[in-house]
Order: C-alpha cells, then sequence, then structure tokens
C-alpha cells in the first residue's frame, strides 16, 4: 500500500467541486453566531413576562417590547418589582436581562411567573451580604447594575432551567441547586456551582 504525499514545494491542484465545498464551509463558518448573539430571539409582535417576587409577594405581567422597542412602562414596572426588597432601593434593569428571561421561558416552555429570588442589590445590601459570605458574594455584583436575577421557574426542575441558562451563552450563570435557583447575568459568558 501505498501512500501519496505532495512534495513541499507543489501545491494540490484544487478541483471545482472541492473549490465549492470550501467556499460552503467558509461562508457556513463565517455566519456562525458569536456567542452574544447565539440566543438571538425569534421575531414576535410583543415580549411579556410575569413575575413573582419571593419576598415581597408581589406580582406583575408586563409587556415589556412591543412594536420594535422596549415598552418604557412596563420596563418601569419591572424594576419596581426586582428592586432592593431590603431596603426598597430601584434601579433599572438591563433590558437585555429581560431578554434574556424571555428566552428562557420559551426554552423550558413555562407560562407561569418567574420566581424572583434575588435581583437588583443597592451597594449597601451587596456589602451586608458579602460580609456574612465573603466566599459566595461578589465584591462587585452584577445585581448591583441590575444585570443579574437570581431565579426559578416554578414546575420546571432547576437542572433543566440551568441547561438552558448554559446552552444560551450569553452572560454568567450559576447553578445554586442547594437554595434552589440560578443565578442569570448579562455579563461576560461563565459557569459555576454554587
Amino acid at each position: 500500500m501505498t501512500t501519496e504525499c505532495t512534495p513541499p514545494d507543489q501545491e494540490p491542484e484544487i478541483g471545482r467541486r472541492k473549490f465549492i465545498r470550501l467556499g460552503l464551509a467558509a461562508a457556513a463558518s463565517a455566519t456562525l453566531l458569536t456567542p452574544d448573539e447565539s440566543w438571538a430571539l425569534p421575531a414576535v409582535p410583543g415580549r411579556r413576562l410575569s413575575f413573582y417576587n419571593l419576598h415581597t409577594s408581589e406580582k406583575v405581567s408586563v409587556e415589556y417590547w412591543a412594536r420594535g422597542k422596549y415598552v418604557r412602562d412596563g420596563l418601569r414596572q419591572v424594576n419596581k418589582l426586582m428592586r432592593d426588597h431590603r431596603n426598597g432601593s430601584i434601579h433599572p434593569i438591563e433590558p437585555k436581562l429581560l431578554d434574556v428571561l424571555f428566552q428562557l421561558q420559551r426554552m423550558t416552555g413555562t407560562k407561569g411567573p418567574i420566581h424572583i429570588v434575588s435581583a437588583y442589590r443597592s451597594p449597601a445590601t451587596n456589602a451586608a451580604l458579602r460580609e456574612a459570605d465573603p466566599e459566595g458574594v461578589a465584591r462587585r455584583s452584577y445585581h448591583m447594575d441590575g444585570k443579574a436575577v437570581d431565579l426559578r421557574f416554578p414546575g420546571v426542575q432547576l437542572s433543566k432551567l440551568h441547561r438552558a441558562a448554559l446552552s444560551l451563552r450569553a452572560g454568567g450563570v450559576g447553578y445554586y441547586p442547594d437554595s434552589n435557583f440560578v443565578h442569570v447575568d448579562v455579563g461576560p459568558v461563565r459557569h459555576w456551582l454554587g
């Protein structure tokens, strides 16, 4: 059995079919989505989310996006519900985070309200939580920027929610099975077990 090899000073001739296949492969790889875009939302006329805050027992169902833009009143309602429940501080929640939650609901098939364990945290609250648990609370948490939420979806196994969040590659994902929640943020793509 002989093996053919091309001498180093001679380039192999590329046939038409191979050239086309290589071109198609290059075009396909060039159009692959970046991690930031891999969870892109389907075209829908509106995006609605329902929430239940576990600490305040408040509920809200809002259309936060309609006709190609974010709905200011819907965002205001979300900001209020996701406020720091320890001191009442309200901070804008990053709309991209809501898009991630919307996509997670679609992926898991849940229709019920998202249960909010923790969303916005004021710097004072974050510092107090970090003092109580220096290993478990980041000094500069994305919660302080309205870019993170700890949540659960009633009726959806936590492991399924965790896998769905990881598959989006839309930011950070923390898995806290002992505390029964998943952390989702829109920071850099990373993951951890809490």
